[in-house]
Formats: C-alpha cells, structure tokens, sequence
C-alpha cells in the first residue's frame, strides 16, 4: 500500500505554527515511505474563507519548502460528488431529511441542559412519517447506528473506543447544499485514497463519526494519529504572545526556514537527544511512535538558539541576500559601503536572527548618534585629549585590523591607561554602541575615510 498523507486546513486565517507543525509531520511520513503528500484546501466555511487566507497558505508552505506531489484541491469545487454519495446514503436509508429549524433546535437544546443533559440532536425527523413543513429547506443528517460502539488504533494515542450511544446524526448537508467538515472531510480522504490521517487532537471526537460514514459507503479506513496540541510555556493555550502568529511572521522577523522546520519537528517528536539535524535526517529519522502523547510547549528562547546554530552554518554569501532587505527597510545605503559579506562574516555568531544580524550591521552604513548617557560615560574632555592622539596616529597607518589594534594598545600604554580606557569611548564614537565585535575589526572593515570622519564629527561636539 502506497502511503498517501494530506495537510487540509482551512481558509479562514494564516497558516500558524500548529497547523505548519501538522503539515510537516505529514509531509515527512509521506517523505519517509516514499508516499505522496497532498494539499487540499477546506474551503466550505464561505463567510470566514479568503482568497487572502488561502495565498498566506500556500505561501507559508512555499516558505517553509514543504512541497506537496498533488494539489492543491479545492472542496467547493466537488460540491456535485458531496451531493451524489449525499443522495446514495438517502436511496440506502443511511441518511434522511430533517426539517427542524433553527428556533426548534435551539428550544432542544435549551431543554436537554436544563435537564443537565448533554446536548445533542434528538432524532427527531430520523423514521418521520409526517409531512413535510412548507418552505422549511431541510438539511440531510446521517443514520448513525443507535448501538455498538466505534473503536481505532490511533498510531499516536493507542485504542479508542466510543459507543455509538453517544454520537447523534449529523449533518452531512447543510440547507444550503454545503457540506459540513465531518461529510466533505470524509469523502476527500477516500477519493483522495489517503492511508494516513495525521492531524491536530481536536479531531479527535470527530473520528469515530467519520468512521461511521465510512462504514456506511463499505469503504475501507485510514489510518488515523492525532497529535497533541502546542502550549504557550507558560502551560496554557497558544497565544500571539507565545508564538501563535503566521508563519510568514517568522520569515519577517529575520528566521531561517531550515531553522523553523528543526524547532517544529522536535515540538512533540524526537529522536534520541539530537537538537540539531537537516531535513534529510528528519525523513529518515521521522516515525509516528516517536511522537509524545502529551502537549509540546512552544519556548521562543529555544527557537532563537536553533536558529543562531543555523546561521552559523550558513554561507555568508546567501546570507547577505537575506539582510539586504533589512537593511534597506532601515534605511541603510549598502551599495558603495563595507562590504556587506565581510560584514555579514564578522556578525553572524553574534545574533539569533537575521533582523539581528541587520540591526547589528546597521552602524557600517550610516552614523548612529551616541545617548546622552554613553555621551557624558564615554565621550568627555579626558577621552577627547586620548582620542585626538589617536586620531592622528590613524591618518598615517596601513590600515589593517593588526595596524589598528597596534596603535590603540600603543596609545594606551603611551597614556598610562588601561586599553578599554581608549577602546570604548573609541568604539561609542564610531558607532554609537557599546557591544560590537572586536573594535579594530569594526574599524577595518569601516574603513579609514569613513572612521576618520565621525571620529572628528564626535570630537568637535566634546567641550574643552
């Protein structure tokens, strides 16, 4: 049997970490039995789905290099096979019209809690012999069997077993002659030919309903696996706060997406104590077993560490194509400054992110003004006198890293002080900051014009 998995969500928002994680663990057990992995779009949901949502999608996917061998399928367009195997489950008594309206389902409803009971459809259009009311449009609910129960093996959750007693009739089709996801869900997974269900455990009520429908049209069963849901770290529901944004957030904020795909993949799974792996490992490593029963806390600081090993590891020149943008937005004249490989060389093991990276980089193209504070710390009349030494000896040098760092430790010893004495208010002058790489590095790729300059712009603002 060819493995044949699907990532299927809906429309109605951008694709958010939990729903990235689902698609990832389908794709790489597709990945791994050399099966096919499917995108479909559940677009039933008409008031809440966009064309806008949609594109968040399949560019999120696209971002995150999960490809997929077929789609993506759209459920609107299979509203005639939805309404075909709607009208066999009415010619075999499988399903039926009901005809209760909104007012009478909510009256039930109202009824069955006070009574502190679960509520739940009360059958009652199921073997009506009454006549249809007038310009009610019913809706078509499925026969689901009075007795007996429903039992699986979820591949992540073990055995579940659900007795029919406690599932009432759904609906299959809407008045509207829209599907409802339990109808739609059901029969693209079987005309998809889909032998693995991998989704979010908030499905997991909703299986033994589908299994019923299954049944009813003699069709052979998926193998299912619920995976549990991603907390915040503080325990509780993922928020914005704690990482429940769009996934293209992640690209925006300066994240690799080799990096996005490792800290997903060891949300809930593992394999031995590896932290760090490629997707090549991920395929060849990936099993279902290896997925915990128990909920996966998104850790932001444990993100930006996974994602600060990868861009250590990352070729500086691919680098640069992806802070050039950042850059840009900040402002920042690149063309005609350091060279931004160099820069890029020099920066990367010191930050997490490439918005990082950019902010770091920053200062190599255009002046930052020191605070007031680094000001009246670093830049007074004692500094000026050391400073204004230096700067002469810096008009004269080969100007080189080594170069640099001889005339300040020189100067120094020259002043009697100790080398930060000259080094930090030399560094806050220059860039306006007080952590940066090794200043004579700084300096060297700044280049001699340009460091000369501001050093004279700051001098001449110091009084005395």
């Amino acid at each position: 049997m060819m493995v044949r998995t699907r990532f299927a969500p809906s429309p109605t928002g951008y694709l958010h970490i939990g729903g990235a994680r689902t698609a990832l663990f389908s794709w790489a057990y597709a990945r791994k039995h050399g099966g096919k992995f499917i995108l479909r779009i559940e677009d039933t949901d008409q008031e809440r789905s966009t064309q806008q949502s949609t594109q968040a999608i399949l560019d999120g996917m696209a971002w995150l290099g999960l490809d997929y061998d077929e789609g993506p399928f759209y459920q609107m367009q299979r509203l005639e096979r939805y309404h075909e195997v709607a009208e066999q489950l009415l010619r075999t008594g499988q399903a039926y019209y009901c005809y209760a309206t909104k007012e009478e389902l909510e009256e039930m409803r109202e009824r069955q809690l006070a009574a502190g009971l679960k509520p739940r459809y009360d059958g009652r259009w199921r073997d009506s012999k009454q006549t249809p009311p007038v310009g009610v449009k019913p809706v078509i609910r499925f026969k689901n069997p009075l007795e007996g129960h429903v039992a699986f093996s979820d591949l992540i959750k073990g055995r579940i077993v659900v007795a029919n007693s406690e599932l009432d009739d759904l609906v299959l089709l809407r008045s509207d002659g829209i599907p409802t996801y339990n109808f739609s869900v059901v029969l693209d997974d079987l005309d998809m030919n889909i032998s693995h269900v991998i989704r979010g455990d908030d499905h997991v009520n909703n299986t033994p309903r589908q299994i019923n429908i299954l049944r009813a049209l003699n069709a052979s069963l998926p193998e299912y696996a619920h995976v549990p849901m991603i907390l915040g770290a503080n325990g509780e529901r993922l928020s914005k706060r704690h990482g429940a944004v769009s996934v293209m957030q992640y690209q925006e904020d300066g994240y690799l997406p080799d990096a996005l795909i490792n800290y997903l993949a060891r949300l809930g799974w593992s394999h031995g104590d590896e932290e760090i792996f490629n997707r090549e490992q991920l395929i060849e490593w990936f099993d279902l077993s290896a997925i915990s029963r128990s909920p996966a806390k998104f850790n932001p600081e444990k993100l930006h560490w996974i994602n600060q090993q990868y861009l250590k590891k990352t070729d500086s020149a691919d680098l640069v194509e992806l802070v050039m943008p950042f850059l840009e937005k900040d402002e920042c004249l690149v063309a005609g400054g350091p060279n931004l490989q160099s820069i890029v060389d020099l920066l990367k093991e010191r930050v997490n992110t490439i918005e990082e990276l950019a902010d770091a980089a920053v200062y190599f193209y255009r002046p930052l003004e020191p605070t007031d504070e680094l000001r009246t710390q670093h830049l007074n009349a004692e500094t000026k006198h050391l400073l204004t030494d230096l700067l002469e000896k810096f008009s004269h040098i080969e100007w080189t890293r080594e170069s640099i760092h001889h005339e300040i430790k020189t100067a120094a010893k020259h002043h009697d002080v100790k080398l930060p004495k000259i080094a930090m208010p030399l560094r806050v002058m220059v860039t306006g900051e007080v952590h940066t790489p090794s200043i004579d590095a700084v300096l060297e790729l700044l280049g001699r014009e340009e460091t000369l300059a501001r050093m004279n712009t700051q001098l001449n603002s110091i009084p005395g």
